[in-house]
């Protein structure tokens, strides 16, 4: 047995393991990364941490830090409240401003990463405030940078035509940026109608046109809702400020709304106080930083937390504690171990042995599914720079179109970013505040595995198989 197909198969085992005795699948990944790094690659202690991501496990630590301060002092809350007073208490159109959002940061120039880091902390405080299913916030944010990320003035758009013209391909900018924007739009779609997005919509506003459970008022006054069969948790206001939830009816996406700290009864009355103040200027400044300086998003955030946490050392004692670290365990150790199966050429194996095949149709749609499913677990852009330069022999034919073909493959090395194990997956999964972990990971795995094993074959039919280009 090649040393290549043993590799594969350690990591099912992994999966098999982790989901079915419950271990965290990093855990056991850093010790597969080790016994075939050792055993099979030849690789020494340095060869297996080269693939040890730092600067996401950097990223994660420092956003997560970042936004537990910021629920600590009540300012996610305030963000909250007035963001649904700006959309006029129409809740059911937040995930389509958030996907919005992510889409023009990405569109102009942010890294799809760092987009995700500074917009799904605030997208999942609403979505765990009004009852909003996690797995529908979540991905909304994904795709909406996902959407974007293919413009011509676009890191991930650029890097792609640029592969392109140094291939001496045809290519079309627009039409690759197009290819991904209306592909993630029509996900986004589908994921809202599922999800409790029409549910949404029949609640309406609140009645005063801000909060839509009718905790808007001061002074006592309270709303009540109860929890539908999508999962959603309405609040209901106290004297002091204070938000329970309940969920009678426990659907599959219901969530716990933790207690607020608004002062004044309901929410209404969360008012800006120093600490807030300081702690919306750090966002606004780890904005400025990655979009206007291209400063690392989990350096900047770490510092900015420190920052607060210095000065303001009570709302921050539990910060560190709400670091997400069974999930930087899970990612870190996942990405390890796939760091590993570069290094000792298993993916590089499976993309020759497919571009070898001497049916054009098939080898695309084969590539396509590569791409999708070493994308789920490393880099995108470094999973498109190596494949579309294997599909260069036959394109050359000319029985594939080249435009069509560098456009599915880089909406199926994208798309799937949902995975947990992906940056932008890891990062919504971080970022949930208040929800069961465990359950959110496997949620996000299912819906990246049905990505995964839908979407190749669509964008091969549409794209690949008309012969565009």
């Amino acid at each position: 047995m090649s040393p290549e197909l043993i590799s594969i198969l350690v990591l099912v085992v992994v999966f098999v393991i982790a989901t079915t005795r419950s271990v965290n699948m990093g855990a056991l990944a850093f010790a597969a990364a080790f016994g075939v790094g050792t055993l099979v690659a030849d690789l020494d202690a340095d060869g297996i941490f080269a693939g040890f991501p730092g600067d996401l496990f950097v990223v994660l630590v420092g956003v997560t830090y970042l936004f537990a301060i910021a629920r600590a002092n009540g300012t996610t809350d305030w963000l909250v409240h007035a963001s649904v007073r700006l959309v006029r208490g129409r809740v059911a159109l937040i995930p389509w401003v958030m996907f919005a959002l992510t889409g023009a940061l990405t569109a102009i120039g942010a890294v799809s990463p760092a987009a995700v880091a500074i917009v799904a902390p605030i997208a999942l405080s609403f979505a765990t405030r009004y009852g909003i299913s996690p797995l529908l916030m979540g991905t909304m944010v994904v795709h909406g940078a996902q959407a974007g990320g293919f413009s011509p003035i676009s890191i991930y758009g650029s890097i792609v035509n640029g592969i392109v013209e140094r291939e001496k391909l045809p290519g079309s900018e627009v039409g690759l940026f197009f290819a991904s924007l209306v592909a993630n739009l029509l996900i986004a779609a589908v994921l809202f109608a599922v999800l409790g997005g029409r549910k949404l919509w029949a609640q309406g506003a609140g009645p005063d046109g801000g909060d839509a459970d009718g905790t808007g008022g001061g002074g006592g006054s309270s709303g009540s809702g109860d929890a539908k069969s999508t999962g959603e948790t309405t609040g209901t206001g106290t004297g002091t400020g204070g938000v329970t939830g309940s969920a009678p009816s426990p659907g599959p996406t219901a969530v716990a709304v933790r207690p607020g700290p608004g002062v004044g009864g309901g929410l209404g009355g969360t008012v800006l106080n120093p600490a807030r103040i300081a702690t919306l200027v750090a966002l606004v400044a780890l904005v400025v930083a990655v979009l206007g300086f291209d400063l690392d998003a989990g350096l900047t955030a770490v510092t900015l937390a420190v920052v607060l946490s210095t000065a303001w050392p009570d709302d921050s004692r539990r910060a560190v504690g709400e670091i997400a670290w069974s999930t930087v365990l899970l990612i870190c150790g996942v990405l390890t171990y796939v760091g590993v199966l570069e290094e000792m050429g298993t993916i590089t194996w499976a993309g020759e042995g497919v571009g070898g095949i001497g049916v054009p149709l098939l080898a695309a749609v084969l590539l396509c599914y590569i791409g999708a499913i070493v994308s789920a677990f490393a880099s995108s852009v470094g999973i498109m720079g190596a494949l579309i330069p294997l599909a260069v022999p036959f394109l050359a034919q000319g029985e594939i179109g080249a435009v069509g073909m560098v456009a599915a493959l880089a909406v199926s090395a994208t798309v799937v970013d949902v995975s947990p194990f992906s940056t932008n997956g890891a990062l919504v999964l971080a970022a949930a505040p208040d929800v069961d972990r465990d359950r959110f990971f496997r949620q996000l795995m299912v819906y990246g595995g049905i990505v995964v094993a839908v979407v190749p074959a669509l964008v091969w039919l549409v794209l690949v198989v008309p012969g565009f280009g």
